[in-house]
C-alpha cells in the first residue's frame, strides 16, 4: 500500500486548492531553472566587451537564487514542529527570502558601481565578429537576436508564478515572479545597448548595463526590506508587502461577534506561509467564559483562513494598547 503523500506546513495539512498550487508552483520552479541554465550557457557563449550582456549575464544568475532558495524552503517546511523547533519551520521562508536579497542588493550595487564607473571613464567597448557556417558576421548580431528570444518566456513564467504565490501567500515565489516578469526589460536594454556600439554610441552599452544594474538593486532592496520586516515580526502583510493583511481584521471582527466578547484585538506574526495569531478578548461584564466557549472562538477563527495556524486567545480585563498600535482608531462596534 503506498504512502499517502500530501503536501504539508509544518503539522497542519494544506486544502486541496493549495496543495495543488504548491505542486505547480515547484514545477513551475523546476522549469525557471532549467531555461535559466540553457540561457544563461547561451548568453555566455557571445558576451563579448558589451557591459550591457555582462549585466544580464550576471541577473541571469542571480535568477537561480529565488527559485532555488523556495525549492529548499518548501523541503524544510514540511517538517513536523520538535522540541527544538516547537513553532515548526516555516521561518524557512523567510531565511530563503533574506539569502536572495543580500545576493540581489550585493551585486546590484557592486555592477552599478561597475557600470557607472566604465561610464565615467568612457571606456569604449569594442565588438568583433564571429564566423557561422564559413561567414564572418558581426558578433553584436548574435547578441541582440539571443537576448530577445529569450525575453518572453520569464514574462510567462512570471505571470504563473505570480497567482500561485497569492494562493500561497508566498514572498520568495512573489520576488521571484516579480524578477521573472521584468526580465524583458533586461533583454531588450541589453540588445539596445549592443546595437548603440554597433552605430558609434559606445556610451549607450553603459548606459543600459546601468539600468539593468540599477533594477538588479531596487528588487534586492525591496526583498531585503521585506525580508527583515518578516524575521523580526513586523505587523503581517500581504504577499506582495502592498498593505497590511486583512485577515487580522477579519479574525477581530468575528471575535468581536461573539455574544460573550465585549472586544477583541489581535496581533498577526507572519511565519512564512501561515500565521500565528494571538487575540486579546475582554469578556462581556468582565465574565470569564466557559473553556467550551473559547474553544469554539479558537475553532472558528483557525476555520477563517487556511494560514491561520497557531490561534491563541488571551483573556484579559481591557485591551493592551502598547503592544496594539492603532487601538485608539480600531473601534468598531458589535453588530
Amino acid at each position: 500500500m503506498t504512502e499517502n503523500r500530501k503536501a504539508r506546513f509544518g503539522h497542519t495539512e494544506l486544502p486541496p486548492e493549495q496543495a495543488a498550487a504548491l505542486r505547480k508552483a515547484v514545477k513551475f520552479e523546476w522549469i525557471t531553472i532549467v531555461f535559466l541554465a540553457v540561457t544563461t550557457f547561451v548568453v555566455f557563449l557571445v558576451l563579448g566587451n558589451s557591459q550591457a550582456m555582462k549585466a544580464a549575464w550576471i541577473e541571469d544568475l542571480l535568477s537561480f537564487l529565488p527559485p532555488i532558495a523556495f525549492l529548499v524552503a518548501v523541503r524544510i517546511i514540511r517538517r513536523v514542529p520538535d522540541e527544538r523547533h516547537p513553532y515548526g519551520h516555516h521561518r524557512a521562508v523567510g531565511v530563503a527570502h533574506l539569502v536572495a536579497a543580500v545576493a540581489l542588493t550585493v551585486m546590484g550595487g557592486f555592477l552599478v558601481v561597475d557600470s557607472g564607473m566604465g561610464l565615467i571613464t568612457a571606456e569604449h567597448p569594442s565588438i568583433g565578429g564571429v564566423e557561422v557556417f564559413g561567414q564572418v558576421i558581426w558578433l553584436g548580431w548574435l547578441m541582440i537576436g539571443i537576448m530577445l528570444l529569450t525575453a518572453a518566456p520569464p514574462v510567462y513564467l512570471g505571470h504563473v508564478k505570480m497567482k500561485l504565490a497569492s494562493k500561497l501567500h508566498d514572498k520568495v515565489l512573489y520576488a521571484d515572479a516579480d524578477m521573472n516578469k521584468a526580465d524583458w526589460m533586461t533583454a531588450v536594454a541589453a540588445a539596445v545597448g549592443v546595437a548603440g556600439i554597433g552605430i558609434g554610441l559606445w556610451w549607450a552599452d553603459y548606459a543600459a548595463a546601468l539600468l539593468i544594474s540599477v533594477s538588479i538593486l531596487h528588487d534586492g532592496v525591496k526583498n531585503l526590506r521585506a525580508a527583515i520586516g518578516g524575521l523580526t515580526d513586523a505587523r503581517a502583510m500581504t504577499y506582495d508587502d502592498a498593505e497590511p493583511h486583512p485577515l487580522t481584521s477579519e479574525v477581530d471582527e468575528y471575535l468581536r461577534r461573539l455574544d460573550w466578547v465585549d472586544d477583541a484585538r489581535s496581533r498577526t506574526r507572519d511565519e512564512g506561509h501561515v500565521f500565528h495569531i494571538e487575540s486579546f478578548v475582554v469578556p462581556a461584564g468582565k465574565r470569564t467564559p466557559t473553556i467550551k466557549q473559547i474553544e469554539q472562538a479558537r475553532e472558528g477563527c483557525v476555520q477563517l483562513d487556511w494560514k491561520v495556524q497557531d490561534m491563541i486567545i488571551v483573556l484579559v480585563g481591557e485591551l493592551p494598547d502598547e503592544f496594539l498600535p492603532g487601538l485608539e482608531t480600531a473601534g468598531a462596534e458589535k453588530s
